[in-house]
């Protein structure tokens, strides 16, 4: 698993350190991993009986990069989709969660496979993204960066207070935008021209 490995200390730097932003629903983050995270994983790091900022504070990048290949790779069953696909779908997981998948999943369909948008990586899913692959080999990967670049788009379109996320104060692209497009091929990167035409609307 060291090509996974990888993968996750990259997540972890790409996540940085502790923050706490009250216009993020994920509350405490440090290294990526949520105040949620924790609570559901139980880890009571500072041995107070309760799981707080505190604990998320004293989170290190070595249990980080552990918790993700656990409970953001293994366990959702990421390592049976095409490998190619795999460091943009982590990526996204680790950020969204089952979302990642379900992004994949309505690609998928848009693609004419039959599977069903549920978050869960099962034997459809797996079969679905494999014929996927074998099909659009050299398109796959930036059509799923595509799609996440477009959720995020989605979300700050319906949510104003997460559109700091989406875009700098000096009208520029914002962290979401960034991180879905180190998986897509450059050439489909948005310019800045389309960039700021797509937020326009957004005032």
């Amino acid at each position: 698993m060291p090509q996974v490995r990888q993968i996750a200390e990259e997540i972890v730097a790409r996540e940085g350190g502790y923050v706490n932003d009250p216009d993020d629903p994920g509350g405490a983050t440090n290294h990526g991993v949520t105040i949620h995270t924790m609570r559901r994983l139980g880890l009571d790091l500072t041995g107070d009986g309760q799981v707080d900022a505190a604990d998320v504070r004293r989170l290190d990048r070595k249990q980080a990069v552990e918790i993700f290949l656990r409970h953001y790779f293994i366990e959702p069953r990421l390592a049976e989709l095409p490998e190619a696909l795999q460091p943009s779908v982590f990526d996204m997981y680790v950020n969204a969660g089952s979302n990642a998948v379900k992004i994949l999943q309505r690609l998928l369909c848009e693609m004419g496979e039959r599977v069903s948008t549920d978050g869960v990586v099962g034997p459809q899913t797996i079969a679905a993204a494999a014929r996927a692959m074998a099909a659009a080999s050299a398109h796959l990967v930036d059509a799923y960066g595509i799609a996440r670049r477009n959720y995020y788009f989605g979300i700050a379109d319906a949510r104003p207070t997460s559109r700091k996320y989406a875009r700098t104060r000096a009208g520029g692209k914002g962290g979401w935008i960034k991180r879905a497009e180190e998986f897509i091929s450059p050439r489909f990167h948005l310019t800045e021209a389309a960039f700021r035409a797509r937020v326009s609307a957004w005032g």
